[in-house]
C-alpha cells in the first residue's frame, strides 16, 4: 500500500511539473484563474482561425490583435490580491 502511494504521489508531481496549470493544493483562486486566462490566450494565439475571428469582431488586423492577447497574459486577471498573514 506504501508503495502505491509513494507511486501515485510521484506520478502527480511529474504531472504538475510538465503542466504547470494543473494546480495543487495551496493554488488561490486568483492563481487557477490566472492560468486558465493565459491558456486561453495562448489557445487564441496558437490557433490562427481564432485569431482571424477575433480580429474581424474587434475590427483590428491580426497582428495588432496578437500583440494585444499577448499583453493581456502578463496580468491577464488584474493586480495580484494582498496576501494576508495567517
Amino acid at each position: 500500500m506504501a508503495e502505491l502511494r509513494y507511486t501515485l504521489n510521484t506520478q502527480l508531481e511529474q504531472l504538475h511539473t510538465r503542466y504547470t496549470g494543473t494546480g495543487h493544493p495551496d493554488m488561490t483562486k486568483y492563481e487557477w484563474l490566472q492560468h486558465q486566462h493565459r491558456d486561453t490566450a495562448s489557445a487564441i494565439i496558437g490557433h490562427p482561425s481564432l485569431l482571424a475571428y477575433i480580429s474581424v469582431a474587434d475590427n483590428e488586423c491580426q497582428a495588432r490583435e496578437r500583440f494585444e492577447v499577448i499583453e493581456r497574459m502578463l496580468q491577464p486577471c488584474g493586480k495580484p490580491p494582498a496576501k494576508t498573514d495567517d
